[in-house]
């Protein structure tokens, strides 16, 4: 199983994703990391990411190629993460066949009704515990 796990900023969201897979569920799982900038990159690559690779073209022939994507819910909205997500990354990630596991967390003008405010470390482990499950 590959799972991709997406970020751009910082990369501390998907860090922690890659943290708590890494914690749970070992080695075995092949984890890409996919970030934005090169700075998210290095951030997942430092907490245990296998591959690492940034930008539009990374991320868009990625994701036709894992089994997993992961990030915050930001990954699948043009123009977020203060325009770090294009267009075409945004279509790449929602067209992937891949199953998307993500993390209602966004700093968009998008509101998720139904959905309790969780700390950060609570809601990665639920996604983990998605992976889990199948």
């Amino acid at each position: 199983m590959v799972i991709m796990v997406m970020d751009g900023q910082g990369g501390g969201i998907g860090a922690e994703i890659i943290k708590g897979i890494r914690q749970e569920l070992g080695t075995g799982m092949e984890i890409f990391a996919l970030g934005t900038n090169s700075s998210a990159t290095s951030r997942m690559m430092k907490a245990g990411a296998n591959k690492g690779a940034t930008g539009e073209n990374a991320i868009v022939r990625t994701s036709r190629t894992v089994d997993i994507i992961m990030g915050p819910l930001a990954v699948i909205i043009s123009n977020s993460m203060m325009g770090e997500v294009t267009p075409r990354m945004a279509d790449a990630v929602c067209s992937s066949g891949a199953r998307k596991i993500l993390i209602p967390l966004t700093q968009e003008n998008v509101r998720i009704i139904g959905i309790v405010g969780e700390p950060l470390p609570h809601l990665v482990h639920q996604a983990i515990k998605s992976i889990k499950e199948g």
